[in-house]
């Protein structure tokens, strides 16, 4: 069985991927905010069912990480991600393991509820008036497949049936790496959050280059006073762990969300997608002062690493 955590708060994503490690090794990140867990030898191993280490999962997930979640537990991800979604924050949502209930779950659900179908095709389908699973899933392939072409079609009928391919895949070593600057008071100055964006963005680098890392991607949370929060993600051009690179995108990030009057409790950065340095591809520009930059951050690295994480800082934030 799997269990799909959906969180509250994005920030608490590596903290979640550490207490669900406490119960299955088998644990597969999908930022910003949601984590699947095969238990299927946990199960055994604890001697219950996937519903009661949902509860634990959820129990623990509150105790170390401060965050509440909504779970899904089902036979496939496909069906634990659906169910997740339904469940309010602090329920969980289960499918028994059983081909007559996954269609029973699946029929009233909107054909924009299925993983994978993007809004232009469940645009297509509503268009045939196929706007639920259970009306998609009484459509023959031949017919989903003229209407969405080949691969399409198929990827829709095989998930309207409730058939799913993929598996969870354990994540090998750190697949994110989070920093958060939290404010002594609601903060409203753009100045501020840049300076903490810029604070954070360099803690990130550090790290990366000091695991030998680099991040394919990057999401910045920001926190409110009400207690609410927004994610964004950004694809990166190139993995890096080049901090000036990182910071250019959390400042355009933050510039896009327009936080003109929110005041804001806390800013997150987290580096996901890692992969080894040694894989990441740099585009070449030519630009001196860009080589100059990486050739200081060595230095400021060996000079951090004999004389501890505050002996340099940008002069912003030195100031």
């Amino acid at each position: 069985m799997i269990i799909c955590v959906r969180l509250r708060d994005g920030a608490a994503l590596p903290d979640l991927l550490g207490v669900a490690r406490g119960i299955s090794p088998v644990v597969q990140a999908l930022p910003p905010d949601t984590a699947l867990v095969d238990v299927a030898g946990a199960e055994r191993y604890f001697g219950r069912d996937a519903a009661h280490l949902a509860s634990v999962l959820r129990v623990r997930t509150l105790a170390y990480a401060s965050a509440d979640c909504a779970l899904g537990v089902a036979a496939t991800p496909l069906l634990a991600r659906m169910a997740a979604r339904l469940a309010a924050h602090g329920e969980t949502v289960a499918v028994e393991d059983d081909a007559r209930a996954a269609a029973a779950f699946l029929a009233p659900r909107p054909v924009g509820a299925l993983p994978g179908v993007g809004a232009a095709t469940a645009r297509t389908l509503r268009g045939y008036g196929l706007d639920t699973v259970g009306k998609a899933a009484a459509v023959p392939l031949a017919t989903l497949q003229r209407l969405l072409g080949v691969r399409a079609g198929r990827a829709v009928y095989e998930k309207a049936h409730g058939i799913d391919r993929t598996a969870v895949v354990a994540d090998g070593g750190a697949t994110v790496l989070a920093a958060e600057r939290a404010f002594a008071r609601d903060e409203l100055d753009h100045g501020a959050h840049r300076g903490a964006l810029l604070s954070a963005a360099g803690e990130l680098g550090a790290g990366l280059r000091d695991r030998g890392q680099a991040c394919r991607t990057l999401t910045l949370v920001v926190r409110y006073a009400d207690g609410s929060a927004t994610p964004r993600t950004r694809t990166l051009p190139e993995a890096t762990a080049h901090t000036p690179a990182l910071t250019d995108a959390a400042y355009r990030m933050h510039e896009r969300l327009g936080l003109q009057r929110a005041r804001v409790r806390a800013l997150s950065l987290r580096a996901e997608s890692l992969v080894p340095a040694e894989r990441a591809t740099r585009q070449l520009t030519f630009d001196p002062a860009d080589d100059r930059a990486r050739r200081l951050e060595e230095t400021a690295d060996r000079v951090r690493a004999r004389f501890g994480p505050t002996a340099i800082r940008p002069g912003t934030l030195a100031a």
